[in-house]
């Protein structure tokens, strides 16, 4: 029984290490833009989006299909991106476990 013990310390370990990265990345940001800096999209490390600006050209333009278009793009783009800064996160947190662990995505 002491392997199935040492198992669920290093399951509990995981786990609070885990959310202290979550709540780590919840801080950071990225931020992208579409349209040549047109419009541009902030999300937290959860993919959570917290930010849009669009650049004021962008809708003296008319073009209310481009805009939602770039609108569209980047807030895709953040979320990916967001996505991949907590893959990494979560993956240096991994790599020294040992036994295959799967990521929760």
């Amino acid at each position: 029984m002491a392997d199935l013990s040492s198992l669920l310390q290093l399951s509990q370990q995981v786990q609070g290490r885990l959310s202290e990265i979550q709540s780590q990345l919840a801080q950071q940001t990225v931020t992208v833009q579409a349209g040549g800096g047109m419009v541009q999209a902030t999300a937290d490390g959860r993919g959570q989006i917290r930010a849009i600006k669009i650049d004021p050209e962008a809708v003296r333009q008319g073009d209310v299909e481009l805009l939602e278009d770039l609108v569209l793009a980047a807030v895709a783009e953040a979320q990916k991106r967001a996505a991949e800064l907590y893959q990494t996160e979560v993956r240096k947190l991994t790599s020294g476990l040992p036994f295959p662990f799967q990521l929760p995505f």
